[in-house]
């Protein structure tokens, strides 16, 4: 286990965090050797810290069960014992944007599932198949921060996984207008049936911040480094609605897109199924064999049924069809606390491992 990177987690004790661990079980890279969280946490092991609120259907692993949760305010001695950290800590923006800056400072690369720095200038923020080009901002991050090793990346939005895969897909014919209406899962709010009886039977159709971000953060996907910073696109133009459903796990969207230059649904079919990015190439351990899986059936994809595609890392896409008022629409799901959170930064971290950022 000595040649593994050893990996702490921020926010352990959380949903993400625990998801984290359950992820990183056997990982053929990382080994979680150190986990943090809040003050009243720490200095128990991590079996007493979470106790009863173990969310996962699958066993807290026998290997952190043991490790005793650390302050996760306590910099120093978390940073002393990893080689970097993913962080899913609660807490307010401002005190996420300080405590990830201050472990970045402190020579420690943070891999994060956070929204905290998804729009500071120079952190990249990634889906690895779209934007793997991005990594590339991190130089200029390390010199403002006056680092080496440290920096900070961070993963987008989990609602944002169902249909922007999708579109970079098919960026050639030029998507210009896109609506989109999310249909997100309990888990996206760190709930379960058993803590959240309220959402048995019902659906809200507000959560907070969800559209700002599922609007603006895949143009930011799509933008480009100049200057030391990312600069996001300015095309399509995105609108959303983001309604909670009671549904455990598992983000669908309704997507309508109109492009500059209409593609058949042939040539549309084609680039979802041929299409493969940086992890493929790369062979990264947590990425998909195939990304992008396209269902012929009516009534797919589901998310009981499909939301585990890939391991939970993959894309599911269906009914795709000409619209009256758009030229196409389609369905999206993605798995929202794998491909959309943990899932999605373990293989931001493996690809910054790969181009030799975390080392």
């Amino acid at each position: 286990m000595s040649d593994k990177r050893k990996v702490g987690i921020l926010g352990a004790t959380g949903m993400v965090g625990q998801r984290f661990i359950a992820l990183l079980e056997n990982h053929p890279w990382y080994e979680v050797t150190t986990v943090a969280a809040s003050p009243r946490s720490a200095g128990k092991t991590y079996e007493e810290a979470v106790g009863g609120r173990w969310k996962l259907d699958t066993p807290m692993p026998q290997g952190v069960k043991k490790l005793i949760v650390k302050d996760v305010n306590d910099v120093a001695a978390v940073s002393g014992e990893v080689d970097f950290v993913f962080s899913a800590v609660d807490m307010t923006k401002d005190e996420i944007r300080a405590i990830e800056e201050a472990y970045a400072k402190a020579e420690t690369p943070v891999v994060s599932n956070n929204s905290a720095h998804r729009w500071t200038p120079d952190v990249p923020m990634m889906i690895p198949e779209l934007n793997p080009e991005h990594t590339e901002v991190i130089p200029f991050q390390r010199k403002r921060l006056g680092t080496k090793r440290g920096f900070i990346a961070v993963k987008p939005n989990c609602s944002i996984q169902s249909y922007t895969p999708a579109l970079h897909a098919l960026r050639e014919f030029g998507p210009k207008v896109v609506v989109a209406t999310t249909y997100q899962a309990i888990s996206g709010a760190g709930k379960t049936f058993a803590d959240w009886p309220e959402m048995v039977d019902n659906i809200i159709p507000y959560i907070g911040g969800e559209e700002e971000k599922s609007e603006q953060e895949p143009l930011r996907i799509w933008g480009h480094i100049e200057n030391g910073v990312i600069v996001k696109a300015q095309a399509p133009v995105i609108t959303t609605q983001c309604i909670r459903v009671p549904v455990s796990n598992g983000h669908t969207a309704a997507v309508f897109v109109s492009f500059e230059k209409k593609p058949s649904k042939e040539e549309i079919l084609a680039r979802w199924n041929a299409f493969q990015g940086a992890p493929q190439e790369l062979r990264l351990p947590s990425a998909p064999k195939q990304f992008i899986r396209y269902f012929e059936e009516d009534n797919r994809p589901q998310a009981a049924l499909d939301r585990d595609y890939e391991n939970g890392m993959g894309v599911c896409l269906g009914r795709l069809r000409e619209d009256t008022v758009y030229d196409y629409k389609f369905v999206g799901l993605s798995h929202n606390t794998i491909r959309g959170a943990a899932g999605g930064a373990i293989l931001c971290a493996e690809l910054l491992t790969a181009k030799q950022y975390i080392i």
